[in-house]
């Protein structure tokens, strides 16, 4: 699903074709930096990709394009194997800019064979959403 979200998303096409009932637009932006669209998406589709494409390394639990979410699933690392992490990924507007987007870690310790809840680190939630705004601009460009 996350797979023919993300073709429809860079295609242009619809559920049911490029011509079809259900069309996402061409992505081309007007002077306001807003990606336009034709029904519907009421979401700024180079955040959308940006998100997408750095977290790709976690599994992904829920996306729903239409709602900019985006909820991965636990995701340990090999060089950490007592530590989890979740990510929750928000995007409420069509415009390219920091207020909308919205990036909520979640992490846990492993601890005498039971997940902890560990306090979130804002520092950390702050530079992953710099590195979608970061990669969403690059994303910009190169479809300019």
């Amino acid at each position: 699903a996350l797979s023919d979200a993300e073709n429809r998303l860079v295609t242009g096409g619809g559920l049911l074709g490029k011509k079809g009932l259900f069309t996402f637009g061409d992505n081309k932006e007007n002077n306001s930096g807003v990606a336009s669209t034709n029904i519907g998406m009421p979401i700024n589709s180079y955040l959308w990709r940006a998100s997408i494409e750095t977290i790709n390394f976690m599994p992904l639990s829920s996306t729903d394009p239409f709602a900019g979410t985006i909820i991965t699933d636990w995701y340990t690392s090999e060089n950490n194997i007592g530590e989890r992490c979740k990510l929750n990924i928000f995007i409420v507007g069509q415009q390219l800019k920091t207020s909308n987007l919205k990036v909520s870690s979640f992490c846990q310790v492993l601890k005498n064979n039971q997940w902890i809840n560990v306090a979130p680190n804002k520092e950390d939630n702050i530079k992953l959403e710099n590195a979608i705004l970061n990669k969403a601009k690059k994303l910009k460009l190169k479809s300019s």
